[in-house]
């Protein structure tokens, strides 16, 4: 119902239903990841920056364990509605099982969703593109600032440039880099509505086998506030542990490598900081025997303070650092280690 009144000057008075009905018209789609029955810090990331879009936010969670997670977000007041589907088809993110979900939750409701976010993990750089496709249209990936609904800011070059990038589709598809922005407070001062939703059939040929997942006393990588990263500098395995285990303990740090200790065996690839690996952006980084390539730097650099170690006084990662110790790395790092 539209009513106008004049008093003075013309005025127009929408009533609350029909101002609901546009709200609905004009928000949010945020893809939330699971580990296990918790919500991934890349996830909380993304819904940061999904209210930085300034639209009511429906998020979905899929999976058997995405009950419990939605439960723990329905206490967030910034997230207006939760979609959840139970269905085990969804527990490891095969994009081409997730992708037909979100796509027909986009195209049944056009006018519904706006814009759809997803966290820039590795789920979400599989997921994104698809999506994409299926709806003609093109997405932002890994946006770092949000400027408006339609405008981002994203790196390019390896980070050594900055893109402002303006969306001209209806739908507006973007990833946002986890490290980028504040995880999401839950406040607890809400009661969001669940909805359950049914499987989408995919016609999926694709079939899950297995995983091997390193488990770690240590925190995780994408979200530790103290970093400690090895490079082909500390020679082999058995030097690496020896090096950066002890130093880790001591600071309570997630230990990183770059690709090219990951490419020599020196640990696992789930461990990789850089380009073609994890962006992290701790408090502190340590960098010891890494010489600072262009991709590696792309995955750390926005760290708030950085410390290098290198025997090499001319290595690129010289150039970003805070703190620069030209040394060899065998020698430092135990001295440092037993002074901590």
């Amino acid at each position: 119902m539209l009513s106008l009144f004049r008093s003075g000057t013309s005025r127009t008075v929408i009533s609350r239903n029909f101002a609901s009905s546009c709200a609905r018209l004009n928000s949010t789609l945020a893809f939330v990841e699971t580990s296990g029955k918790t919500i991934t810090p890349s996830s909380l990331s993304a819904l940061t920056a999904a209210t930085q879009l300034g639209k009511p936010i429906t998020a979905v969670l899929l999976g058997s364990d995405s009950a419990e997670a939605a439960s723990q977000l329905a206490k967030s007041s910034k997230i207006n509605k939760i979609l959840v589907s139970k269905s085990e088809k969804y527990d490891h993110y095969l994009p081409e099982e997730v992708s037909p979900l979100i796509t027909n939750l986009l195209k049944d409701g056009a006018g519904d969703f706006t814009n759809f976010i997803t966290p820039a993990s590795a789920v979400g750089k599989n997921l994104l593109p698809r999506v994409g496709a299926q709806l003609d249209v093109q997405p932002v990936s890994d946006i770092i600032k949000v400027i408006s609904a339609d405008t981002f800011v994203r790196p390019a070059y390896a980070g050594n440039a900055l893109m402002t990038v303006k969306s001209k589709d209806k739908q507006v598809l973007v990833s946002a880099r986890g490290s980028a922005f504040p995880p999401l407070e839950i406040d607890e001062g809400a009661s969001v509505p669940i909805e359950e939703i049914e499987y989408v059939e995919s016609g999926n040929i694709t079939e899950f086998v297995s995983e091997e997942i390193i488990k770690s006393e240590r925190p995780d990588l994408g979200s530790a506030k103290v970093v400690v990263s090895g490079g082909r500098g500390l020679k082999n395995k058995e030097e690496f542990d020896k090096i950066l285990n002890p130093l880790a303990a001591k600071l309570g740090a997630a230990i990183g490598a770059s690709r090219a200790a990951v490419d020599s065996g020196f640990c696992d690839n789930s461990l990789q900081v850089g380009q073609t690996g994890k962006v992290v952006a701790p408090d502190l980084y340590i960098a010891v025997g890494i010489s600072g390539a262009i991709q590696h730097l792309a995955g750390m650099k926005d760290s708030k303070v950085i410390v290098a170690i290198n025997k090499d006084e001319e290595s690129p990662i010289f150039n970003v650092a805070d703190i620069s110790l030209v040394g060899d790395a065998f020698e430092v790092v135990p001295e440092l280690t037993e002074k901590l």
